[in-house]
């Protein structure tokens, strides 16, 4: 049997060893079939010709991972410019594309990054394979949400790397990423200092709002980072208006681009059929006016509200929270912390009603759900930011409303820029009697609560600078600008000065003090007349100069917040001047308080160029604590301090203040007032020295009255904690009496246990009660111990028998 079993275990064995090797070959195809799948589809994107009438996501070449991702996200039908560019990005070209904001740019770039990372079999040993550029952190926010959300089922780690956030943990993350979105600024950071972060496999780079990041400053470290990236990339350039550095970026960043809704000259759609754009011509006093009454008509609806600065957002947001509008206020500007915007930016997304108040931080790329209206109180830089503020109402197919308003300075220079641009703007009148007047409102918020008075002047300023700066001076004059009225309007008292307008105004009559010299030399010249020699030309130009810097500097070292640039609101000698005028006079000593700088940040307020406000103090005859303050201070102890500072005091100001006392008749004297020493010994030095023990003897009958009465209390204490003392004895009898065992507490003042014996504990007891701890008074020098009586020897012979019954 044994040999029998030998041959026929041996064909069972192979049989064994096959079974195995069955499945592996489904397996194996099943991989072919993955891999053919994938060729299949990068061979069929690259044949790819998209019909006319395209317009399903379903149709386009893309994997069944993406198709998934779309279809739980409702992404059903594609846009104009999803439809044009992404069956181009699919086949690996350049693409520079251009449609109108919110026509759906961002799955135009975010598709063809997934499919194109898919079909190379990208992995997260293959590091970097895609990276997103966004000008604004809460435009990255919202692209890395839609990439999480229509990428669920591809593998692909994503990463988003953006300011405010914790340096450290993003160098962690950063080298296991696949796909990335982040800001330039942070961008350029990681990859000049953080070690091991290559991207040197890089396959796509999508440019998002590319005339923005050029416009927020970031053209040199764009410049940097391109330099980090390979040349064999796939680059996606993406913005809602084309300008010339646009162009010049596609020109230096893309091969062979092809444009999308966009045509080699530039011109494309800018503004939605959907959106309804009105204008209105307005004094630059009345915007806040027209501003409240807007709010307190559309109490229902979800506005946004345009400003020029962070200051003015501020300013207005603080204002009209006071004043209580009946809707749901939020502000968003760039000096907030990223917690707080990004705080802002999901309230407001997720509100039905609600007003933000905002900077051109909100005006690109954002896409905030069902927007009714965008109020651009202050007017635009250019044509393009307009485009992109009221871009963000009437988003894909809903409709929306824009309102413009301009100053008569401006409306002329704007119209032309907007229909330059081809834009179509309406113009409509806005009633004077609908329009509610808040100027006494502000005036009252600003007279009761100074740090109001204090963001009204630094949005003054921040206005007047931001018109200043603007390029277009055909647009924005600031010499045009009614700055009292607008101070007034804000409920500030009168204009705060500003530097620059100063300087500017101390150039102008330097160079219209030249130039008429110049006239003056020439008209001499003609006559015949011998001109200035040039040493007295010299001498009297520097000495213009001097006089010129001399002003300039007095001007900038003493800025009144209530005097006017160029108007004296100084008043006249004989003019009325009402409470309003004396208080708010008052300087801003107060204007930090600590619950003012809970409620806002305050990361722009030690700007140079914003510090117009010099606060004075009066000079009291009062030391200042920073004139004796030591060096060596934290070392010395504080009685030497005080003495140290004393002495300082009394050399630097002569002797210190005195107490004086006054008699019955109202002459004052001094607590210890000396006597001549003449009349003190007139009557011979035995008078003097019999004073002496007179008033010694006086003091000694005090100091015994005091010892009676300091032993007469100490007795009586003695005996309340003696009385205390026998009823706790008398209670503890009681209780044994009853048949309970109870410990009496430790104190300080009954008595001590002695350290040579302890306490029992109850799992150690064999009775059924534990006797009172043994009591001692305590022994001091000032009594005598006390003699053990007889129910104390009973207590000790009772516990040494316990003890011995134990061991």
């Amino acid at each position: 049997m044994s040999a029998q079993a030998g041959p026929s275990s041996v064909p069972n064995r192979r049989r064994k060893q096959k079974k195995p090797v069955k499945p592996l070959r489904p397996n194996k195809a099943k991989k072919l079939t993955e891999k053919q799948q994938v060729e299949a589809l990068d061979r069929s994107a690259l044949e790819f010709e998209p019909p006319e009438d395209l317009k399903a996501f379903a149709d386009l070449p893309i994997s069944h991972l993406t198709k998934r991702g779309l279809k739980k996200n409702f992404f059903v039908d594609m846009t104009d410019i999803q439809a044009s560019s992404i069956p181009v990005s699919l086949k690996g070209k350049d693409v520079l594309g251009a449609a109108r904001t919110g026509s759906g740019k961002t799955l135009a770039f975010l598709i063809p990054t997934l499919e194109i990372l898919y079909r190379r079999k990208w992995g997260p040993q293959d590091g970097l394979g895609a990276l997103i550029i966004s000008p604004t952190r809460e435009l990255a926010v919202q692209i890395f949400e839609v990439l999480r959300s229509i990428g669920c089922y591809h593998s692909f780690s994503a990463g988003l790397v953006i300011g405010g956030k914790n340096l450290k943990d993003e160098r962690e993350r950063l080298s296991r990423m696949n796909i990335l979105v982040a800001t330039p600024g942070r961008l350029l950071q990681h990859m000049d200092q953080t070690f091991g972060f290559e991207s040197d496999n890089l396959q796509v780079l999508v440019l998002d709002e590319a005339d923005r990041i050029l416009d927020m400053g970031f053209a040199k470290t764009l410049s940097a980072l391109l330099s980090h990236l390979p040349k064999s990339r796939q680059t996606l350039l993406f913005s809602a208006t084309q300008t010339q550095s646009v162009a010049q970026l596609a020109r230096l960043s893309l091969k062979d681009p092809v444009h999308i809704g966009v045509s080699e000259d530039g011109s494309s759609a800018a503004t939605p059929a959907s959106l309804s754009q009105h204008y209105s011509v307005c004094s630059l006093d009345k915007k806040l006016n027209i501003l409240w009454s807007f709010i307190k008509t559309h109490l229902h609806s979800k506005v946004l509200v345009f400003l020029s600065s962070g200051k003015q957002v501020r300013f207005v947001f603080e204002a009209f929270c006071k004043m209580h509008p009946g809707i749901p206020l939020l502000h968003l500007h760039g000096k907030q912390k990223q917690s707080a915007r990004l705080a802002m930016y999901t309230r407001f997304t997720s509100s039905q009603h609600a007003v933000l108040f905002a900077t051109d931080i909100a005006a690109r790329g954002l896409d905030f759900p069902s927007v009714d209206w965008v109020v651009q109180v202050d007017a635009p830089e250019d044509a393009e930011t307009y485009i992109h503020r009221v871009g963000r109402t009437a988003r894909y197919d809903s409709s929306g409303k824009g309102l413009l308003l301009l100053i008569p300075s401006e409306a002329e220079g704007m119209l032309a820029a907007l229909d330059k641009k081809g834009i179509k703007i309406e113009n409509i009148k806005i009633r004077d009697s609908k329009t509610q007047s808040i100027q006494n409102q502000l005036q009252n918020l600003a007279f009761q609560d100074p740090e109001i008075k204090y963001l009204g002047q630094r949005a003054f300023v921040s206005y007047v600078r931001s018109v200043y700066l603007h390029k277009d001076k055909s647009i924005f004059k600031v010499d045009e600008l009614p700055v009292q009225k607008f101070a007034e309007s804000l409920g500030l008292p009168g204009a705060p000065k500003i530097k620059f307008l100063s300087r500017e105004q101390a150039k102008k009559q330097k160079n219209a003090s030249r130039t008429v010299a110049t006239l003056q030399a020439e008209i001499k010249s003609e006559k015949g007349e011998k001109p200035p020699s040039s040493d007295e030309e010299s001498g009297k130009g520097s000495g213009s100069e001097e006089s010129s810097e001399g002003s300039e500097d007095e001007q900038d070292e003493s800025p009144e917040p209530n005097s006017a640039p160029a108007e004296s609101s100084k008043p006249a000698k004989n003019a009325v001047r009402t409470k309003y005028d004396r208080m708010f006079e008052r300087k801003n000593q107060n204007i930090l308080s600590e619950h003012y700088s809970k409620l806002i940040d305050h990361g722009d307020a030690a700007d140079d160029d914003d510090d117009f406000i010099t606060l004075k103090r009066a000079d009291h005859d009062l030391p200042n604590s920073n004139d004796h303050e030591d060096p060596d201070a934290e070392n010395l102890s504080k009685r030497k301090l005080k003495l140290s500072k004393t002495k300082r005091a009394i050399a630097k100001y002569g002797q210190l203040g005195h107490k004086l006392i006054f008699d019955d008749e109202g002459n004052p004297h001094e607590i210890y007032e000396m006597v001549d020493p003449e009349e003190f010994y007139k009557h011979g030095v035995e008078s003097v020295k019999e004073a002496g023990r007179t008033f010694a003897e006086g003091e000694k009958g005090k100091l015994q009255t005091a010892d009676v009465v300091d032993k007469q209390e100490a007795k009586e204490k003695k005996k309340e904690k003696k009385r205390k003392r026998k009823e706790r004895e008398q209670g503890i009898e009681r209780d044994q009496e009853a048949g309970h065992a109870v410990l009496a507490p430790l104190s300080d003042d009954d008595g001590y246990v002695t350290p040579d014996f302890d306490i029992p504990s109850e799992s150690d007891e064999e009775s059924d009660f534990a006797p009172p701890p043994l009591k001692r008074a305590k022994a001091t020098s000032m009594s005598k111990p006390r003699r053990p009586t007889a129910e104390d020897i009973e207590d000790e012979e009772e516990l040494a028998l316990r003890l011995l019954r134990k061991h």
